[in-house]
């Protein structure tokens, strides 16, 4: 580990260069599936009349989730307890913020008899970094549920679709199971996204595709 701890007087002890490498490259590889691995993709499987709209439908859900993501989604998934299943929104921009120490706010985990279990979680990495990595999985999840509605919604339609989804569905999910909200309390383990990301979609994609 000591190999991987950064050195320097303009680098912070908590930081280990490998966690942070690690988390990054994890963060692109999961970006490239969406843009453009996703991208060309919708726009080959459908008739050639609705290819550019498909392809364009996967390019623009990724480019808005990141602006609502650093907008307010960010914390309303990972920040400050609003409701038991939401956090407070604001906006994770700022040198302040962005190059403190990653952090997973209300994540301290206690037994019934008032022990601690679990402390709250702090990776040694820097803010900046967990907001990414979890911006690309918030985004893919969104592009992942545009495959269901390919040729079935216009895209003025899939614009305003986008950021309210996000909103309104993906930081609940998010701050319940991740953020320290009460499904994380209750001790729910959501192996490689099964509720928030896989789940999540498919409640919306059901009616969706029914209706």
């Amino acid at each position: 580990m000591a190999a991987y701890k950064a050195t320097g007087p303009a680098v912070p002890e908590w930081l280990n260069k490998g966690d942070n490498a690690w988390q990054m490259i994890s963060a692109t590889f999961v970006g490239l599936q969406s843009v453009p691995g996703l991208v060309i993709l919708y726009g080959s499987i459908v008739k050639k009349k609705w290819a550019v709209n498909s392809a364009f439908m996967a390019l623009y859900a990724f480019a808005a989730v990141v602006l609502c993501w650093v907008s307010w989604a960010y914390k309303m998934s990972f920040g400050d307890e609003l409701l038991p299943f939401w956090g407070r929104a604001g906006p994770a921009l700022g040198q302040k913020f962005l190059l403190k120490e990653a952090a997973l706010p209300n994540s301290t985990h206690y037994y019934q008899n008032g022990t601690l279990e679990a402390p709250m979680m702090a990776p040694l990495y820097p803010m900046a970094t967990m907001v990414w990595f979890q911006c690309v999985f918030a985004a893919i999840t969104l592009i992942l549920l545009a495959g269901s509605v390919l040729g079935r919604m216009s895209f003025k339609a899939w614009m305003l679709f986008v950021p309210l989804w996000l909103t309104f569905s993906y930081t609940i999910g998010a701050f319940s199971l991740w953020g320290g909200g009460f499904l994380f309390h209750w001790g729910v383990m959501d192996y490689s996204g099964g509720y928030v990301i896989h789940l999540l979609r498919g409640l919306l994609v059901s009616p969706l595709l029914t209706g």
